[in-house]
């Protein structure tokens, strides 16, 4: 077993993090991550509605009485509800962990995290805005190297350089990311001074991830060469498969086509259509290097522990 601050922190056995992902990350998969003994992050921006949101929560409620938090997503959107109806629903269920990601830090939202007596993680892209949030109050940073499936930030960064800068930086536990695949990048962040790892592409190769089994052979099958960037046009650069709905969307962007063409290919109804009916082509899809290193298709507990065996003989190969 694997004791970090992180895993004393939130009470968790593994100090493995699911990060939330938009249209999958729903609450039989995020409660399947946090009975794995990982914590599984809710995305909230998947619930347009604060009904639609506490009724999640609340069967993420009936089906783990693991620890779980819940994303607040400061990105832009095309719909959005007001992110207090969402921390509405957090104290109304006394959830305590609160993640926040986006282009600028929830300045408006930090006196409610403390009132409720929330424990505040933030994901961020580099030292600067590290530093910037643990000034506000957060309790964690998140930091995700340039290899990471979805956003990939404004620095490109790799994680190998990114998660001991900003561990040396800050005084607040740090969970670290970006290509995480296996127990041998659990062992590097951990060595790297991070208290967890987080990880995303990976735990779509698994029994539980919610999306077509054509989806998770093609991603079994894919290599660390087949991601490409996309989206860098709209200052919104995403590491994405290399399929053909990436493809064409970097051709429009070669060609300087504006955002109404651009979200024909990027819209999430794309993505939605691919995820349920096995549409490789049809939508983008959010996909790290780390890709490459998932050989098979095992549960979700199978995954961490067989990691954290893994990650406990990386570490353990040199203390002779």
């Amino acid at each position: 077993m694997l004791k970090t601050k992180i895993t004393e922190k939130f009470g968790i056995r593994h100090p493995i993090v699911g990060g939330a992902m938009m249209w999958i990350s729903t609450a039989e998969y995020v409660a399947a991550m946090s009975e794995a003994g990982g914590l599984g992050i809710l995305a909230s921006a998947n619930y347009k509605s604060k009904d639609a949101f506490a009724e999640a929560v609340g069967r993420m409620k009936e089906l783990t009485e693991k620890p779980f938090g819940i994303n607040i997503n400061l990105f832009p959107a095309m719909t959005q509800i007001d992110n207090n109806d969402y921390l509405d629903v957090m104290a109304d269920y006394g959830l305590k962990i609160v993640e926040t990601s986006g282009h600028h830090a929830p300045e408006d939202l930090v006196g409610r995290f403390k009132d409720l007596g929330m424990t505040w993680v933030h994901k961020c892209v580099g030292v600067k805005y590290a530093k910037k949030v643990v000034a506000m109050g957060a309790d964690v940073v998140t930091v995700v190297g340039y290899e990471n499936g979805g956003a990939t930030g404004r620095l490109d960064l790799g994680t190998l350089v990114l998660v001991p800068v900003v561990v040396d930086a800050i005084n607040v536990p740090v969970i670290g990311g970006g290509g995480v695949s296996d127990g041998r990048g659990l062992a590097a962040v951990l060595s790297m001074g991070a208290e967890a790892a987080i990880m995303g592409t990976r735990l779509l190769a698994t029994k539980e991830a919610p999306i077509h089994d054509t989806i998770k052979q093609a991603l079994i099958n894919a290599s660390e060469l087949d991601t490409m960037l996309v989206m860098r046009s709209l200052n919104a650069t995403h590491r994405v498969l290399c399929n053909e709905a990436a493809k064409q969307c970097l051709v429009l962007e070669e060609q300087k086509a504006d955002f109404a063409e651009l979200y024909e290919v990027i819209k999430g109804e794309n993505a939605r259509l691919m995820f349920c009916e096995g549409q490789i082509d049809k939508g983008i899809l959010a996909c790290g290097q780390g890709i490459g290193l998932a050989y098979d298709l095992p549960t979700l507990k199978e995954l961490f522990d067989r990691m954290v065996g893994e990650a406990e003989q990386a570490l353990g190969r040199f203390s002779n």
